[in-house]
């Protein structure tokens, strides 16, 4: 490998050789992961198995669950219920900081 003396470099070719070498950093680690899965793929069938006999039959999607029942009402706004996950909601923080605990705001 040839070195390359970064201190000739100016700003635009400094720019375009990062770029160039995180482009093959990219392409190294995809190579390494294709590997990989190759290795596994040969390592479940000399056993025997197929990969959904070992990981099961959906992969990479999501369950399609329904709707999660809400487990926390707004005392001030019935209307408004949250189920507990992802970001609080606004009326459930200010009950909190107006002295309410959680099991106050159970449904």
């Amino acid at each position: 490998m040839a070195a390359i003396d970064i201190k000739n470099l100016n700003h635009n070719q400094l720019n375009d050789l990062i770029t160039k070498a995180q482009s093959r950093q990219h392409e190294l680690k995809k190579e390494k992961v294709s590997k990989l899965r190759e290795k596994v793929h040969a390592l479940i069938k000399a056993e025997g198995y197929s990969f959904d006999d070992i990981f099961g039959g959906v992969r990479g999607k999501r369950r399609s669950g329904g709707v999660v029942p809400p487990k926390y009402r707004n005392p001030a706004n019935a209307e408004q219920t949250w189920s507990g996950r992802g970001k609080r909601p606004r009326w459930f923080n200010d009950a909190l900081k107006a002295g309410k605990k959680e099991k106050d705001l159970l449904v």
